[in-house]
């Protein structure tokens, strides 16, 4: 693919990005904003000579990952030099001083880079990838980049949802856009012009609330008022506005193991693989043994011998949290295969208010949308359950061999009634059982051929 395969809407996005020194790109899921942005860094690098050095600030997968793979896709970005400024400080540092294009850090560590550049801030764009993350002023990401923003000659902000907690979360995003031009130069400038105290003790103020004031048309003026202001720099634009899709929209998010965590899972692969080879025959029932160990292992914990089980990493887990940050303060409906992953997923992601889908009124509250993470197992939400009016934001922690099961918990939100298109995301570790399983969901095989098959193939590969 090339250039001119861009859809006009993304083309459309390039222009806006490439006549504004300081933009956000506020796009939907599936809307294609890594190729946009990347398409426009490249003229900006390459045809117009605007800029040198470029940082691509994301969260820790999208950083490890989307923006070197979507790269790659394209004939006219192909030429892209980009360094990922990932792993130790001495990886960090080392990518760094490499021949690139584009440096792309994870946000965590933005502080550590004001820090060790010291003052020496060499990069003339910036990226900045789920804008929304920036959201707090005190926290010390922003405060680090805000350090630094003067010596930044463009700055482009992505995002689906800049506001999911309200109007407040918009002036500390805008301000790395801008420094202040629109919404002023302080947050306390901007909280005491739009919002007013909420709740209080005394001197210490809980939360803010937004005045508001309609005018003849019923439209809050205040409201208004701080959409005009960013409306010359900021684009909108919805999935379901644009895309030429089915309604649901599914996707893989792939995840990445460390070396030597992959390395562990083909080793105790290699040691499963030997036991059933003490079986007289493979039959379902060893078979299935195997599979839920490796995907187990994919997860981030395997069952021992006692029913208990023991962790051997997070990296899901923290795929997960991505996500449901990248959401943005949307429902997001989670389905999980095994107990140890519901118990791991309540116990790391308590931030996220994680709740367990127990009983008929837990569908009810889900739907009035009062709880904004679900946790589900397939089985157990697969038939007969209307949750469409509840959100379209669907995670699988762990999918189901049986194509019958999981097509009917899909159906849960992809169903009449469903107002948005449904985003059905898998979180899938490559080099593992999730992708056989994936493999079984398209259609490939189906139910226990496909585990049997993905079983045989396995014991072929340590047999030769």
């Amino acid at each position: 693919m090339n250039e001119n395969n861009l859809h006009i809407y993304q083309s459309f996005a390039v222009d806006h990005v490439l006549q504004h020194d300081h933009s956000a790109l506020l796009l939907g899921l599936g809307l294609g904003k890594t190729v946009v942005t990347l398409t426009a860094v490249n003229r900006l690098l390459y045809e117009d000579f605007e800029v040198k050095k470029v940082l691509i600030i994301a969260p820790k997968r999208v950083a490890e990952h989307t923006w070197t793979t979507e790269a790659a896709k394209w004939e006219h970005l192909k030429h892209l030099q980009i360094s990922k400024v990932i792993g130790s400080e001495t990886e960090r540092k080392k990518a760094l001083k490499a021949k690139a294009d584009i440096f792309v850090i994870n946000r965590e560590n933005v502080a550590w880079l004001v820090s060790h550049l010291a003052g020496a801030w060499p990069f003339d764009m910036v990226v900045i990838d789920e804008l929304s993350s920036f959201k707090s002023a005190k926290s010390i990401r922003f405060k680090a980049l805000r350090q630094v923003r003067p010596r930044m000659n463009r700055v482009v902000g992505l995002t689906g949802t800049p506001v999911p907690n309200g109007l407040l979360d918009l002036w500390p995003q805008m301000y790395l856009l801008d420094q202040g031009e629109r919404l002023g130069k302080t947050l306390t400038g901007y909280r005491d012009k739009y919002f007013k105290p909420g709740r209080r003790n005394g001197y210490v103020v809980y939360d803010y609330e937004r005045n508001k004031g309609d005018d003849l048309l019923g439209e809050d003026i205040f409201e208004k008022e701080i959409y005009d202001k960013i409306s010359d720099i900021c684009i909108s634009m919805k999935a379901e506005d644009w895309l030429q899709l089915p309604k649901r929209i599914d996707h893989t998010a792939e995840i990445i193991l460390p070396a030597e965590i992959l390395n562990q899972y083909h080793e105790f692969e290699k040691r499963m693989v030997l036991e059933l080879a003490n079986e007289r025959e493979i039959t379902a029932l060893n078979a299935a043994g195997l599979t839920n160990k490796l995907l187990q292992f994919a997860n981030g914990a395997v069952y021992n011998e006692d029913g208990g089980y023991y962790e051997i990493h997070n990296e899901k887990i923290e795929a997960l949290a991505e996500r449901i940050e990248a959401a943005n303060g949307h429902p997001v409906l989670c389905f999980y295969q095994f107990k140890s992953d519901v118990e791991r997923i309540k116990k790391y992601l308590k931030a996220f208010k994680p709740y367990q889908l127990q009983s008929s009124g837990d569908i009810d509250a889900w739907n009035k949308k009062r709880i904004p993470f679900l946790l589900a197992h397939a089985a157990s939400a697969g038939h007969g359950l209307n949750m469409q009016q509840g959100g379209n934001l669907m995670e699988w922690f762990g999918a189901p061999w049986s194509l019958e099961l999981y097509e009917q918990a899909v159906a849960r939100l992809d169903r009449q009634g469903q107002m948005e298109a449904v985003v059905n995301n898998r979180l899938a570790v490559k080099g593992t059982m999730d992708y056989d399983v994936l493999a079984a969901l398209s259609g490939k095989a189906r139910g226990q051929d496909a585990l049997m098959n993905a079983v045989r193939a396995i014991v072929s590969k340590y047999r030769n």
